[in-house]
């Protein structure tokens, strides 16, 4: 259906407003992550090994870096899904470049949470 005689194509994509303010959130909670993380390691202090250990092995700082590694992969997975939708034109290579891209972040987001529970 036309209207005034244009046509609209839909291509299916689900982001928009959605998106657009997952980015912001998530972008958010980075940011208050980093400023809890310089607090920790502005205190008084040699900076070592030691220190890093002891401040990430605390269940509240492992709780809140949990959140931002999966805020992270998702603000990652926004950006670069939509770059792959708005400029890789052919489906087959987009759909190839999504199933990477996700196995790929949820890979590192993988890594980083056993690391971090290792502590």
């Amino acid at each position: 259906m036309t209207t005034f005689g244009s046509k609209r194509i839909v291509t299916g994509a689900k982001y928009g407003l959605r998106d657009w303010l997952a980015q912001r959130v998530t972008a958010l909670l980075m940011a208050l992550f980093t400023i809890v993380l310089l607090v920790q390691v502005l205190l008084p202090g040699p900076l070592g090994y030691e220190r890093w250990a002891g401040i990430f092995s605390q269940q509240w700082m492992k709780v809140i870096t949990f959140a931002l590694i999966v805020s992270l992969a998702y603000h990652a997975w926004v950006g670069v899904r939509d770059i792959w939708m708005d400029y890789v034109k052919p489906v087959g290579v987009r759909l190839a470049l999504h199933i990477f891209t996700l196995v790929w972040l949820v890979g590192c987001a993988g890594w980083a949470i056993q690391v971090l529970w290792r502590l």
